[in-house]
């Protein structure tokens, strides 16, 4: 076997000599000498810029124009060596790794920190083994597919099966028994809801939220009621292993044109065959999160005395899906969806006929929750993203962080986050030592105002981040595009599994429901 020869080594004046665009032009990065000779031509920002760095170092000049990603991306090619006797500065994370930069961690991640009472070996083995895979196989994957407005590949698919994310995804429960799950990193009898915390938050790290929610979102909201409330044993053994193994997708088709967060509204009609057998559907839903991709939809309808919950499947016909246009990527398969006198058997029925109320609130608390953790990761993302800036970029010849304003925004962006978590840590918490009836009963609130807060928090950082940013916050490419990202999609938590509006009533009318006669 060949053995690979030794990165050459150079020095500063060797590096100055080669500053001839038509023969040698090198420049030095982080002590790390490139040949641009052949690239100048094609550089995206023209041959100008490069001029006058010839045979320069020019490390500052380009983190202040690049991410460090584009480095990466034409290492291979244009690497020569470096120089002797200097090593890199810019710390490089490899898969798995924690972040150094401050805050861009939870804290009961942090090394410096006592131990958390929430957590222990086992969170941290998980959270490590959820990192690396979200490194290796998903962050490449998901930022390309979701700028091209792309589906997940099959690729993906299978691997979320394999690794039984999509099994985890659906919380603790008889249905992670006999698992290998996440390559042995977590054992089904050691999983709770703080590990489903952590794999919610590991993977919002993406922060491409249109991607996940076609690849998974539609798993995480569709299924559960399937779990819960089919009578018929058969036919959820059947639906379940089909959805947890990649074979089949499901998706949770409650909002219509006609009703959002007014669940009451709905106007899709169930209407059942007088011998009892089957139930005749029509009507539409709309903005149903990975429903264009989807095999069977959990569709509430109404029926003759009430609201009722229907598993219905593709193959029965009769279903037609469109994609809708939104802000946020098409790879959400987000869709218009039609049902044109649809005969679902009446075994397909979850939880009682007219009692369809009950299953859709009992599913909405697990729904809110992990968009809690969801929208929480992702406003991490954006302070680290800021951090990271704010360092680096320079103004009036000083690094953007000597600015007291500038620092004064970021402190409110680091308080509402670690705020956020806290009490996201709490609840969840409580979630890991309740049934799922108790949860219904004394977490829907608190999990209502906690959606509300974390939403609200993230209306101000992605609008201190553009702040922060600058142009470069509005622009889809380059140093700001995560920022941009955030920015034009944040929105969407503070609408879908219910208004902000809607939730924070909520909360306040669960918590004087049954108040004491209590007097000032």
């Amino acid at each position: 076997m060949a053995v690979e020869a030794p990165p050459k080594t150079f020095t500063r004046a060797e590096v100055a000599k080669n500053n001839d665009p038509e023969s040698s032009f090198w420049v030095i990065i982080d002590s790390k000498v490139y040949d641009l000779t052949d690239f100048m031509a094609g550089h995206p920002g023209g041959e100008h810029v490069l001029l006058q760095h010839a045979g320069k170092d020019c490390t500052e000049e380009f983190y202040g124009l690049h991410r460090h990603e584009v480095l990466q991306k034409y290492h291979k090619t244009l690497y020569l060596g470096s120089i002797g006797g200097e090593s890199q500065k810019v710390l490089e994370r490899q898969p798995g790794e924690l972040c150094p930069v401050p805050y861009a961690e939870p804290s009961w991640l942090n090394p410096k920190w006592a131990k958390s009472p929430y957590f222990d070996e086992s969170h941290k083995r998980f959270q490590k083994g959820v990192r690396a895979f979200v490194d290796v196989h998903m962050m490449k994957e998901a930022q390309e597919l979701n700028a091209e407005g792309k589906r997940f590949t099959e690729e993906m698919n299978k691997k979320m099966a394999e690794y039984n994310i999509y099994a985890l995804s659906m919380g603790p429960g008889k249905h992670l028994q006999g698992l290998n799950l996440l390559n042995g990193s977590i054992q089904p009898s050691e999983y709770t809801h703080m590990h489903e915390m952590i794999l919610c938050q590991e993977i919002a790290r993406i922060v491409t939220g249109a991607y996940m929610d076609g690849l998974n979102g539609g798993q995480v909201i569709g299924l559960p009621p399937v779990f819960n409330f089919s009578s018929n044993p058969a036919l959820r053994q059947k639906v379940v292993t089909e959805v947890l193994s990649g074979q089949k997708r499901i998706c949770l088709a409650v909002s219509e044109a006609f009703a959002g967060s007014d669940v009451s509204g709905i106007q899709t009609t169930a209407i059942k065959s007088p011998c009892g057998k089957f139930y005749t559907v029509n009507g539409t839903k709309k903005w149903i999160t990975a429903g264009h991709f989807a095999d069977y939809f959990t569709t509430a309808c109404r029926t003759d005395k009430g609201i009722s919950v229907l598993l219905i499947p593709r193959a029965l016909g009769g279903v037609e899906t469109k994609p809708l246009p939104l802000s946020y990527s098409s790879a959400a398969g987000t869709a218009y969806v039609t049902f044109d006198n649809v005969k679902v058997p009446a075994e397909n029925l979850l939880g009682k006929e007219n009692d369809g109320f009950k299953v859709i609130m009992w599913n909405f608390n697990h729904e809110r929750w992990a968009m809690i953790c969801v929208v929480i990761s992702r406003c991490r993302v954006i302070v680290e993203e800021c951090l990271k800036w704010t360092n680096q970029r320079k103004v009036f010849g000083k690094p953007l962080i000597s600015e007291g304003v500038i620092r004064g925004k970021l402190a409110k962006m680091i308080a509402l986050v670690e705020a956020s978590q806290a009490w996201l840590e709490s609840v969840t918490y409580q979630m890991s030592n309740m049934s799922y009836a108790q949860q219904a009963a004394n977490l829907a609130g608190p999990i209502a105002l906690l959606k509300t807060f974390v939403t609200r928090a993230a209306h101000e950082i992605a609008d201190e981040s553009v702040q922060i940013f600058g142009g470069r916050g509005l622009t889809k490419s380059g140093m700001g595009k995560v920022i941009e990202q955030f920015n034009r999609t944040y929105k969407f938590d503070s609408i879908l599994g219910g208004a902000e509006e809607i939730l924070a009533d909520l909360a306040v009318r669960q918590a004087i429901r049954g108040f004491p006669k209590s007097m000032l």
